[in-house]
């Protein structure tokens, strides 16, 4: 993996694009629809990634993060801060492609991530972006249907839920890191054992929340699925550094839209 691609989180931003297209294709979008769609969220995902490495560039190199490219030269800051604004302005384009209302609640969501990626990840409310975002993501999702509607409240909980679950998984390897330069979120705040339960129990939940919405054989198999994802990503993410467990939340949030689309299909 190149440097600069590594420096975006490809993982995340692959993850939630997976996602966001299964469901606008699970609840009847049109495939040039779920191409608008998927092209907004990846380029939205990809500025969220950039400026996340843009701006802890100073904090990661005062603690040695070889793996941070920005941080450790292999990528200059210029070039990404420049990424940065491309991919913004792309995906805002991008989102009004989905219609008017819909491409504003993208560019809420993304309003929200920047805003986390800048200065809320180092506050008690560090967990509020990443739940607002990934609950307007589905708004985004509904009202660009070629019937438009406000997503049902248990589908933008499960994406809350896990997009919370995201955020506590994600801090884990990098505790010790983050104290030492000032990001205290609300994570660290709780300390590490409390953060690796409340991301076990917000991933559960949301399944158990799209359970509520899709009753059914389908949606009982999925949250089976996401528990025993999430059971084997905590126990690997014991070991030091290791980004397990906020990786089986990744898959977690594919899954549910698998659960999402083969149920309306």
């Amino acid at each position: 993996m190149t440097p600069l691609l590594r420096a975006s989180h490809p993982e995340p931003a692959v993850a939630v694009t997976v996602a966001a297209v299964a469901l606008a294709l699970g609840l009847g979008q049109t495939v040039w629809g779920g191409v608008a769609v998927g092209t907004a969220v990846l380029a939205g995902q990809l500025s969220v990634g950039w400026l996340n490495d843009l701006v802890d560039a100073p904090r990661d190199a005062r603690v040695g993060r070889a793996d941070k490219p920005v941080a450790s030269g292999k990528v200059s800051a210029s070039t990404v801060r420049l990424l940065v604004l491309v991919s913004g302005v792309l995906a805002v384009g991008l989102s009004l492609l989905s219609g008017m209302v819909a491409g504003l609640m993208h560019v809420v969501a993304l309003v929200s991530a920047w805003a986390y990626d800048v200065k809320v990840k180092e506050t008690a409310f560090s967990i509020v972006p990443y739940a607002v975002s990934f609950g307007l993501l589905t708004a985004f999702v509904t009202l660009g249907l070629p019937d438009p509607y406000w997503p049902p409240w248990w589908l933008v909980a499960t994406a809350s839920l896990l997009g919370s679950a995201a955020h506590f998984a994600n801090t884990l390897p990098d505790f010790a890191d983050d104290r030492a330069t000032g990001v205290v979120g609300l994570p660290h705040r709780l300390g590490e054992a409390a953060s690796r339960a409340a991301a076990a129990l917000l991933v559960l939940a949301a399944s158990a929340t799209l359970v509520a919405g899709l009753p059914g054989p389908l949606a009982y198999a999925g949250l089976a699925v996401a528990l025993a994802v999430t059971v084997v990503g905590l126990v690997l993410g014991r070991r030091p550094g290791s980004r397990a467990a906020f990786h089986a939340m990744l898959v977690v949030a594919v899954i549910d839209a698998g659960v999402l689309l083969a149920a309306t299909l």
